[in-house]
């Protein structure tokens, strides 16, 4: 429980993507490519006696529909804990500071949260600089439109800006299983010294 990893096959069709040998061979994919850190050296390695790419082409002319790894995530951290959402539509990873006593459910819970409101970043650090500034940017022009004050308008924004990342950074939104408390809060409560350090998500479509 140290490291994870999300990988999506991909194919045309639902009929392919629910048949029993093509789950087999994601599952068999997903085994191997916990051994590797990064898509490019996954798809360079042997698969029974072939490479993993060269086994999608082979897939492909078997099954007749085009057959591609799409999604690849890797996270590593003290304890790793999983979520798959019904349809394997969407899965999630989540890292925690230590492995403690409750600490899989609580990771289980945290991942099947990111699974649900899609977060952008773990905390406020995550988020990149061109998205605060949109952000920014579009608060301002909006308070113009409701004919506030020029000389306000900047202090205002900033502080919408604080609702921003409660809503989009995993760790300042709103607990799913109890909106009474941050997703941070809700961590403190299993452990007091517990922390989400990491999280990884991959969605179909």
């Amino acid at each position: 429980n140290t490291a994870g990893v999300v990988i999506s096959l991909n194919c045309e069709t639902d009929f392919v993507g629910k048949n029993e040998g093509f789950v087999k061979l994601a599952n068999d994919f997903a085994n191997l490519a916990l051994n590797f850190t990064d898509k490019d050296a996954f798809l360079a390695a042997d698969f029974g006696g072939i490479t993993v790419a060269e086994k999608l082409i082979e897939q492909t002319g078997v099954i007749g529909e085009k057959i591609e790894i799409g999604a690849f995530e890797r996270l590593e951290g003290a304890f790793i804990n999983s979520y798959i959402h019904a349809g394997n539509g969407i899965a999630t990873l989540v890292a925690l500071s230590a492995n403690v006593d409750g600490g899989a459910e609580a990771a289980r819970n945290v991942a099947m949260q990111a699974a649900a409101m899609a977060p952008i970043a773990l905390d406020e650090a995550g988020v990149d600089a061109d998205t605060i500034a949109k952000e920014i940017e579009i608060a301002k022009d909006m308070l113009r439109q409701e004919g506030k004050p020029e000389a306000m308008i900047e202090n205002i924004a900033k502080g919408k800006l604080g609702r921003f990342f409660k809503d989009n950074t995993l760790v300042n939104q709103d607990y799913i299983k109890d909106s009474s408390m941050s997703v941070a809060a809700y961590i403190k409560s299993v452990n007091a010294d517990l922390k989400v350090t990491g999280f990884k998500r991959a969605a179909l479509g």
